[in-house]
């Protein structure tokens, strides 16, 4: 089973993914029980938002240094 799917079923309210090959980072949030209903994604180097329960926001620039 695909993990977001797998947190979502069990109601995990928030599952961040750093994708290091597509250098992406993809927050998912909002389970319904069976899936997240919200998947937001951006490139390294943007600023993305973790609702509640975590309310953070975090700078995505440093993580470039860490793709080749």
């Amino acid at each position: 089973m695909e993990k977001p799917r797998a947190y979502a079923e069990t109601a995990i309210p928030l599952y961040l993914l750093i994708d290091r090959q597509a250098c992406q980072v993809v927050v998912y949030s909002e389970p319904d029980g069976a899936r997240y209903e919200n998947v937001h994604t951006v490139q390294f180097g943007k600023t993305v938002h973790l609702p509640d329960p975590v309310g953070i926001t975090l700078e995505t620039e440093q993580l470039k240094d860490w793709v080749s």
